[in-house]
Formats: C-alpha cells, structure tokens, sequence
C-alpha cells in the first residue's frame, strides 16, 4: 500500500493476474497483490473477495480501508468470462465500501461492454450521429447494456473509471455522467508516435521517402490526425480512407474526398493505419490491400485493442500488412499461441508503467515517482526487426498530459 495524507491499495479481481501486479509494482506498492485481498469461491460457485486483515485485530472491524483510495485493476482474463469480470469489480468495489473506503477506483483499460453503446430508442446512447430506423430495429429488444455497466459499477461503490483509447462518443458521455466526470479515457497516441520515432518499424520516415499516417475510416481519423501531430514531422503525410459496408463481413474501401493527400502521395512511402480495435479484420485487410496497390513500401497497422480470434488472425494474415504493431490493454495477445501465425510480424507495447503515471498523477502523486521508461517492447525472436529492437529497448515519452481522448485534457 501507498501511504501518506492519501493512502493507496490497489489490487484486482485475480490474485495472479500479470497487468494488476505490474501496476502495483509501477506505482510503487510493497505489498504483493495476493496479499491484498482474499478472492474466495464457495462451492455453490459464488464469488465472495475479502480484503486480508489482521486476525487479531477486534477494535477496527469494518474498518480496516477507512481513509483508503482502492485502485481495481482488471483486464482480460483466459479463464474468466467478461461478464464474470465484470460482477468481480462490483463485489470488490462493494467490499472495498463495506469496510470503509473513501474512493474506489477501476482501472479497466478494455472497457467492458463498450461495443453495446447504444439501444434501441433515441435516448438510448448519444453517438453523435444520425441514427435510422434500421440502427435501431439491430437493438430492437436488446438492453443499453454500457449505461446499466456505469450505473452498477457506481451502485457497487465505483467512484471513478480509467480506460485507454474508448472511441465511443456514447460511452464516454454516460461515463462522465454516471461517474460525475471522474473517468479519464487515456490516449496512446503519444506511445505509438513515440515508437514510431524511436525503432525502425517504418524506416521512411528517416530515409527521405516521407512517411504517410492513414485512418482507414471516418471514426479513426481523429486518433490518426493525433498520432501525425505527436511525431510533429514535416517528412509525413496524413491519408484518409472511407468504406461502405455491404454486410457484416464484407467492405469496400477508398479514398476519401476528404483526404488531405491524394492516392498519388502513397507510392514509395512506407504507411502506419490506426484503429482503436479490430473484431473481425476486414476493414483493415481492404485498406492495406489498396494501400499496396497503390505502390506503398512498408504497411504497418497499429491498433490499440486487439482481439486475437482465429477470424482476425486469418484475415490480418495478408501480405498487404508488413506488421502489426498494438498493446497489451488485452493481455492474451502475449500468449504466443493466442499470436499464431500472426507471431512473425506482431509486435506488443506494454503499458502497464505508462498507465501506471496517470494514475500516480490523478491520485495526487508526484509524476517522477513513475519516471523513466513508459513502455516495454514484446516480440517474438521470429519478427524480423527482432534484433533491431533488442539492441535500442528504451522508450520514454515528455511528461505532458494525455487523460483524454476527446480532446478536453490533451
């Protein structure tokens, strides 16, 4: 535990999960995880956790975290459920309250059930546009599940939320209304345009053939256009696509009239896509497939949230995409056999000490107590710039803020 006039616990909803560890270590926490809380099951299969105290101690009962901020870590898990995940931070944040904290905190970097971010009435999610009759007949008897998310997690004991790189103009609204504008939506833009500058993985931005940052629709072009002002380079370019998509499955993709370079800025140079996430691939597959059409070199798609199915490792598979470059917010993707075939051109950021600062600092604590390298490298020995990377493994980014996406604390 930190502590101080602010004490600190954080721990998480499994006692050995690698992301909540790192985490507390980052932010300087003595105490193991597992030595935090007790995440017992009975044998009806109920979960019931239990912040560990001192057994012989009958003059605190209830109320051991008096004072406490508690910081719950969750992520991914390969033996959870999202859902089972999801009642895990409520019965923590609920324990965490019961035995007398002041403010709970979760820190949830793949927010749970931000994908069911609208229902179907119109005042069911503000998604900042128009919506038609067929949007809402696809949620016709479904609930506006993100809302009831906020509004449990908040019943449980929940004060604030921190997230990474939420993109739903829906989710981040009922969010900071829910929780009372305490939910700090992180952007990893300044660790991907710093990986960019700092490792080969596009060589054209340094050899003079220029370098072309492209969103691949209108929802990315906000995150890419950030992207291209962090590596503040006069040597690159910004690229707009736009798609139709015919079904689920299907897409066809091309330049947007929007576009601030034209299809004929794109031969020669090498060319970074950005998305926040990717569930079946086939909007990424058809924009790197034109991107090389058009003569580009190196195609390399970052993206913030991968999920690793075996539809979106076939479908990334493509030679049109030369490397995948994404986070750990979803910590399977270390899992080499989550990887597959994919393991030859995919290379992991790890942020647990980069998350770990904005934490620091949204508690009160001083930046520095985080200070040095923001971000590890993951890569398996098979992607070729493997012992590129290896020889120059530090990364470190300029203190300045980056609690939100959208734009108001850039």
């Amino acid at each position: 535990m930190l502590t101080g006039s602010n004490p600190v616990l954080i721990t998480g909803t499994e006692s050995d999960d690698p992301f909540a560890i790192d985490i507390s270590v980052f932010c300087g926490q003595l105490t193991d995880v597992a030595d935090v809380i007790s995440l017992k099951t009975f044998a009806n299969t109920e979960f019931c956790p239990r912040f560990i105290s001192d057994e012989s101690d009958m003059t605190n009962i209830g109320r051991k975290l008096c004072g406490f901020t508690v910081v719950v870590v969750s992520t991914h898990s390969n033996t959870l459920t999202r859902n089972e995940l999801a009642l895990r931070n409520m019965l923590v944040a609920r324990a965490a309250k019961d035995n007398g904290a002041a403010h709970v905190v979760l820190v949830e970097p793949d927010l749970f059930f931000s994908a069911q971010d609208r229902g179907p009435l119109p005042e069911h999610g503000d998604v900042g546009w128009n919506r038609d009759i067929a949007d809402y007949k696809k949620f016709d008897g479904q609930p506006f599940t993100s809302r009831f998310y906020a509004q449990a997690l908040a019943l449980a004991g929940v004060d604030a939320v921190i997230t990474v790189h939420n993109h739903s103009a829906s989710v981040k609204k009922l969010f900071r209304e829910v929780m009372q504008g305490r939910f700090l939506n992180l952007n990893p833009a300044e660790v991907f345009a710093d990986y960019i500058r700092n490792s080969d993985v596009t060589p054209s931005l340094f050899s003079g053939a220029g370098l072309l940052v492209c969103a691949p629709d209108a929802g990315a072009r906000e995150f890419a256009t950030q992207v291209y002002e962090y590596l503040d380079s006069g040597s690159a370019g910004l690229l707009f696509f736009a798609k139709q998509r015919t079904d689920e499955r299907t897409v066809s993709s091309f330049i947007s009239p929007e576009s601030p370079c034209p299809v004929e800025a794109i031969a020669g140079k090498d060319v970074i896509v950005f998305d926040d996430m990717v569930r079946t691939g086939n909007t990424i597959r058809e924009c790197c497939r034109l991107l090389k059409e058009a003569g580009a070199g190196r195609v390399v798609f970052f993206v913030t949230h991968f999920y690793s199915s075996p539809e979106v490792r076939e479908t990334l598979a493509t030679p049109a995409i030369d490397e995948i470059v994404t986070t750990n917010t979803i910590p399977s993707i270390l899992n080499r056999d989550m990887q597959g075939r994919l393991r030859r051109k995919l290379t992991v950021l790890k942020l647990e000490k980069w998350i770990s600062r904005y934490i620091m600092t949204y508690l009160g604590y001083e930046a520095e107590s985080v200070a040095g390298r923001t971000y590890t490298v993951d890569m398996s020995s098979k992607n070729p710039r493997w012992k590129s990377e290896v020889t120059h493994p530090v990364h470190t980014i300029p203190d300045h803020p980056a609690l939100d996406f959208a734009g108001d604390s850039r």
